[in-house]
Protein backbone atom coordinates (compact mmCIF):
# COMPACT_ATOMS: atom_id res chain seq x y z
CA UNK A 1 0.00 0.00 0.00
CA UNK A 2 2.87 2.40 0.54
CA UNK A 3 4.18 1.94 -3.30
CA UNK A 4 0.51 3.26 -4.06
CA UNK A 5 0.48 7.15 -5.25
CA UNK A 6 -1.64 9.57 -2.70
CA UNK A 7 -3.24 10.55 -5.49
CA UNK A 8 -4.65 7.12 -6.17
CA UNK A 9 -4.81 5.47 -3.29
CA UNK A 10 -7.41 7.87 -1.66
CA UNK A 11 -9.90 7.65 -4.62
CA UNK A 12 -9.64 4.32 -4.99
CA UNK A 13 -10.26 3.77 -1.01
CA UNK A 14 -13.66 6.31 -1.49
CA UNK A 15 -14.82 4.17 -4.38
CA UNK A 16 -14.58 0.87 -2.56
CA UNK A 17 -16.03 2.60 0.63
CA UNK A 18 -18.82 4.00 -1.59
CA UNK A 19 -19.86 0.23 -2.73
CA UNK A 20 -19.03 -1.87 0.35
CA UNK A 21 -20.89 0.91 2.44
CA UNK A 22 -24.22 0.65 1.29
CA UNK A 23 -24.63 -3.71 1.71
CA UNK A 24 -22.86 -2.81 5.74
CA UNK A 25 -26.03 -0.31 5.86
CA UNK A 26 -28.11 -3.23 4.94
CA UNK A 27 -26.89 -5.87 6.73
CA UNK A 28 -27.10 -3.85 9.74
CA UNK A 29 -30.56 -3.37 10.00
CA UNK A 30 -30.71 -7.26 9.56
CA UNK A 31 -32.88 -8.44 12.61
CA UNK A 32 -31.75 -11.63 13.32
CA UNK A 33 -34.67 -12.64 15.39
CA UNK A 34 -37.61 -11.39 13.46
CA UNK A 35 -35.70 -12.92 9.49
CA UNK A 36 -36.47 -16.57 10.24
CA UNK A 37 -40.10 -15.09 10.44
CA UNK A 38 -40.43 -12.82 7.64
CA UNK A 39 -38.78 -15.62 5.29
CA UNK A 40 -41.65 -17.86 6.46
CA UNK A 41 -43.96 -15.28 4.80
CA UNK A 42 -45.86 -16.60 1.53
CA UNK A 43 -45.22 -13.78 -0.03
CA UNK A 44 -41.73 -13.75 0.37
CA UNK A 45 -41.54 -17.54 -0.63
CA UNK A 46 -43.87 -17.27 -3.48
CA UNK A 47 -41.63 -14.76 -4.93
CA UNK A 48 -38.56 -16.29 -4.26
CA UNK A 49 -39.89 -19.51 -6.01
CA UNK A 50 -41.04 -17.46 -8.94
CA UNK A 51 -38.16 -15.47 -9.10
CA UNK A 52 -36.05 -19.21 -8.96
CA UNK A 53 -38.09 -20.74 -11.57
CA UNK A 54 -38.82 -18.22 -14.25
CA UNK A 55 -34.61 -16.77 -14.04
CA UNK A 56 -33.89 -20.21 -14.47
CA UNK A 57 -35.89 -21.05 -17.89
CA UNK A 58 -34.26 -17.43 -19.13
CA UNK A 59 -31.09 -19.01 -19.04
CA UNK A 60 -32.08 -21.96 -20.59
CA UNK A 61 -33.44 -19.64 -23.10
CA UNK A 62 -30.22 -17.65 -23.03
CA UNK A 63 -27.87 -20.30 -23.99
CA UNK A 64 -30.04 -21.80 -26.48
CA UNK A 65 -30.45 -18.46 -28.06
CA UNK A 66 -26.74 -17.18 -27.25
CA UNK A 67 -24.23 -19.54 -28.07
CA UNK A 68 -24.90 -20.24 -31.51
CA UNK A 69 -25.52 -16.21 -32.10
CA UNK A 70 -21.69 -15.19 -30.22
CA UNK A 71 -20.59 -18.36 -32.58
CA UNK A 72 -21.90 -16.17 -35.60
CA UNK A 73 -20.61 -13.26 -34.34
CA UNK A 74 -17.16 -14.56 -33.53
CA UNK A 75 -16.35 -16.91 -36.19
CA UNK A 76 -18.54 -15.60 -39.44
CA UNK A 77 -18.04 -12.29 -41.67
CA UNK A 78 -21.29 -12.20 -42.43
CA UNK A 79 -23.32 -8.87 -43.16
CA UNK A 80 -24.08 -5.99 -40.89
CA UNK A 81 -22.43 -8.08 -38.59
CA UNK A 82 -21.73 -4.08 -36.51
CA UNK A 83 -25.77 -3.77 -36.59
CA UNK A 84 -25.65 -7.36 -34.45
CA UNK A 85 -23.66 -6.31 -32.16
CA UNK A 86 -25.40 -3.21 -31.51
CA UNK A 87 -28.70 -4.77 -31.08
CA UNK A 88 -27.06 -7.42 -28.87
CA UNK A 89 -25.68 -4.25 -26.83
CA UNK A 90 -28.80 -1.91 -26.71
CA UNK A 91 -30.69 -4.10 -23.86
CA UNK A 92 -27.73 -3.46 -21.71
CA UNK A 93 -27.50 0.57 -22.23
CA UNK A 94 -31.61 0.77 -22.49
CA UNK A 95 -33.57 1.79 -19.39
CA UNK A 96 -35.01 -1.81 -18.63
CA UNK A 97 -38.90 0.34 -18.55
CA UNK A 98 -38.46 0.80 -21.81
CA UNK A 99 -37.25 -2.54 -22.65
CA UNK A 100 -40.65 -3.94 -21.06
CA UNK A 101 -42.86 -1.33 -23.29
CA UNK A 102 -40.84 -2.35 -26.25
CA UNK A 103 -41.95 -5.82 -25.43
CA UNK A 104 -45.11 -4.60 -24.54
CA UNK A 105 -45.87 -2.72 -28.12
CA UNK A 106 -44.80 -6.05 -29.69
CA UNK A 107 -46.23 -8.57 -27.76
CA UNK A 108 -49.14 -6.87 -25.87
CA UNK A 109 -53.09 -7.39 -27.17
CA UNK A 110 -52.10 -4.10 -30.08
CA UNK A 111 -48.91 -5.22 -31.14
CA UNK A 112 -48.11 -7.31 -33.76
CA UNK A 113 -46.67 -10.87 -32.02
CA UNK A 114 -49.32 -9.93 -29.11
CA UNK A 115 -52.58 -10.49 -31.96
CA UNK A 116 -50.66 -13.80 -33.26
CA UNK A 117 -50.41 -15.26 -30.02
CA UNK A 118 -53.59 -14.44 -29.40
CA UNK A 119 -54.87 -16.22 -32.30
CA UNK A 120 -52.55 -19.59 -30.85
CA UNK A 121 -54.53 -18.97 -27.68
CA UNK A 122 -51.70 -17.70 -25.71
CA UNK A 123 -50.93 -14.23 -24.05
CA UNK A 124 -47.80 -12.90 -22.88
CA UNK A 125 -48.51 -9.60 -20.72
CA UNK A 126 -49.33 -10.55 -17.07
CA UNK A 127 -48.36 -13.90 -17.07
CA UNK A 128 -45.35 -16.01 -15.99
CA UNK A 129 -44.41 -16.73 -19.47
CA UNK A 130 -43.94 -12.34 -19.74
CA UNK A 131 -41.77 -12.40 -16.70
CA UNK A 132 -39.75 -15.58 -18.76
CA UNK A 133 -39.47 -13.25 -21.71
CA UNK A 134 -38.62 -10.21 -19.96
CA UNK A 135 -36.06 -11.31 -18.45
CA UNK A 136 -34.79 -13.07 -21.61
CA UNK A 137 -34.26 -9.94 -22.94
CA UNK A 138 -32.53 -7.95 -20.55
CA UNK A 139 -30.34 -10.93 -19.67
CA UNK A 140 -29.37 -12.47 -23.27
CA UNK A 141 -26.80 -9.71 -23.69
CA UNK A 142 -24.30 -10.84 -20.84
CA UNK A 143 -24.86 -14.33 -22.08
CA UNK A 144 -23.98 -13.36 -25.65
CA UNK A 145 -21.05 -11.45 -25.18
CA UNK A 146 -19.62 -13.43 -22.59
CA UNK A 147 -19.66 -16.53 -24.79
CA UNK A 148 -18.23 -14.19 -27.91
CA UNK A 149 -15.16 -13.25 -26.12
CA UNK A 150 -14.85 -16.98 -24.59
CA UNK A 151 -14.84 -18.25 -28.59
CA UNK A 152 -12.36 -15.75 -29.77
CA UNK A 153 -9.60 -16.86 -27.60
CA UNK A 154 -9.85 -20.06 -29.08
CA UNK A 155 -7.69 -20.38 -32.30
CA UNK A 156 -9.43 -21.29 -35.69
CA UNK A 157 -6.42 -23.05 -36.47
CA UNK A 158 -7.85 -25.51 -33.76
CA UNK A 159 -11.13 -25.66 -35.79
CA UNK A 160 -9.42 -26.81 -39.35
CA UNK A 161 -7.51 -29.20 -37.79
CA UNK A 162 -10.88 -30.71 -36.70
CA UNK A 163 -11.99 -30.37 -40.45
CA UNK A 164 -9.16 -32.33 -42.30
CA UNK A 165 -10.24 -35.10 -39.76
CA UNK A 166 -13.91 -34.77 -41.13
CA UNK A 167 -15.53 -33.23 -38.40
CA UNK A 168 -18.34 -31.09 -39.73
CA UNK A 169 -18.30 -27.13 -38.49
CA UNK A 170 -21.35 -28.49 -36.05
CA UNK A 171 -19.33 -31.40 -34.97
CA UNK A 172 -16.03 -28.88 -34.79
CA UNK A 173 -17.94 -26.30 -32.60
CA UNK A 174 -19.28 -29.22 -30.15
CA UNK A 175 -16.08 -31.22 -29.83
CA UNK A 176 -13.74 -28.79 -30.01
CA UNK A 177 -14.43 -25.01 -29.72
CA UNK A 178 -17.49 -24.92 -26.91
CA UNK A 179 -15.39 -27.15 -24.63
CA UNK A 180 -12.06 -24.42 -24.83
CA UNK A 181 -14.42 -21.77 -24.24
CA UNK A 182 -16.32 -23.36 -21.87
CA UNK A 183 -14.98 -21.04 -18.54
CA UNK A 184 -16.26 -17.83 -20.55
CA UNK A 185 -19.61 -19.82 -21.32
CA UNK A 186 -20.31 -20.83 -18.18
CA UNK A 187 -19.25 -17.38 -16.64
CA UNK A 188 -21.58 -15.82 -18.97
CA UNK A 189 -24.59 -18.27 -18.02
CA UNK A 190 -23.89 -17.43 -14.05
CA UNK A 191 -23.95 -13.54 -15.30
CA UNK A 192 -27.26 -14.25 -17.65
CA UNK A 193 -29.08 -16.31 -14.59
CA UNK A 194 -28.21 -13.36 -12.02
CA UNK A 195 -29.31 -10.62 -14.51
CA UNK A 196 -32.73 -12.04 -14.93
CA UNK A 197 -33.22 -12.66 -11.00
CA UNK A 198 -32.70 -9.07 -10.44
CA UNK A 199 -34.91 -7.42 -13.16
CA UNK A 200 -37.56 -4.77 -12.24
CA UNK A 201 -37.72 -2.55 -14.91
CA UNK A 202 -38.90 -4.69 -18.16
CA UNK A 203 -41.05 -6.99 -15.94
CA UNK A 204 -43.26 -4.89 -14.52
CA UNK A 205 -43.64 -3.09 -17.44
CA UNK A 206 -44.46 -5.86 -19.33
CA UNK A 207 -45.68 -8.74 -17.31
CA UNK A 208 -47.12 -6.41 -14.44
CA UNK A 209 -46.90 -7.37 -10.84
CA UNK A 210 -49.37 -9.92 -9.59
CA UNK A 211 -48.52 -11.74 -6.84
CA UNK A 212 -47.39 -15.72 -7.16
CA UNK A 213 -47.62 -15.19 -11.26
CA UNK A 214 -45.09 -12.43 -12.22
CA UNK A 215 -44.52 -10.86 -8.69
CA UNK A 216 -40.95 -11.73 -8.56
CA UNK A 217 -38.34 -11.03 -5.39
CA UNK A 218 -36.92 -7.41 -7.27
CA UNK A 219 -41.24 -6.42 -7.38
CA UNK A 220 -41.65 -7.76 -3.86
CA UNK A 221 -38.81 -5.58 -2.96
CA UNK A 222 -40.97 -2.33 -3.94
CA UNK A 223 -44.06 -3.45 -2.36
CA UNK A 224 -42.32 -4.30 0.53
CA UNK A 225 -40.47 -0.64 1.15
CA UNK A 226 -43.70 1.13 0.90
CA UNK A 227 -45.48 -1.00 3.80
CA UNK A 228 -42.10 -1.07 6.06
CA UNK A 229 -38.32 -0.86 5.76
CA UNK A 230 -37.96 -4.05 8.08
CA UNK A 231 -40.11 -6.29 5.22
CA UNK A 232 -37.79 -4.62 2.73
CA UNK A 233 -34.26 -5.31 4.31
CA UNK A 234 -36.04 -8.85 4.31
CA UNK A 235 -36.05 -9.18 0.72
CA UNK A 236 -33.30 -6.74 -0.08
CA UNK A 237 -31.29 -9.68 2.55
CA UNK A 238 -32.49 -12.51 0.45
CA UNK A 239 -31.15 -10.93 -3.11
CA UNK A 240 -27.79 -9.62 -1.15
CA UNK A 241 -27.33 -13.48 -0.98
CA UNK A 242 -28.30 -14.59 -3.94
CA UNK A 243 -25.90 -12.27 -5.44
CA UNK A 244 -23.05 -13.25 -3.21
CA UNK A 245 -23.97 -16.99 -4.16
CA UNK A 246 -23.44 -15.95 -7.86
CA UNK A 247 -19.55 -14.33 -6.99
CA UNK A 248 -18.84 -17.95 -5.54
CA UNK A 249 -19.49 -19.32 -8.73
CA UNK A 250 -17.57 -17.06 -10.26
CA UNK A 251 -14.60 -17.18 -8.03
CA UNK A 252 -12.60 -19.19 -10.01
CA UNK A 253 -12.79 -16.69 -12.90
CA UNK A 254 -12.26 -12.98 -10.78
CA UNK A 255 -10.44 -13.89 -7.62
CA UNK A 256 -7.86 -15.74 -9.36
CA UNK A 257 -7.14 -12.00 -11.40
CA UNK A 258 -4.91 -11.57 -8.09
Amino acid sequence: MRRIPLVLLVPAMLALAFLALPVVALLSKVSLSELPERLRDPLVLDALRLSLVTSTISTVLCVLLGVPLAWVMARKDVPLRRLMRVLVVLPLVLPPVAGGLSLLLLFGPDGVGGRLLESLGLGLPATTAGVIVAQTFVALPFLVLATEGAIRSVDPRMEGVAATLGASQWQAFRRVTLPLAMPGVVAGVVLAWARALGEFGATVTFAGSVPGRTETLPLVLSRALKESTAAGVTVGVVLLVLSAGVLLLLRDRWWSLS
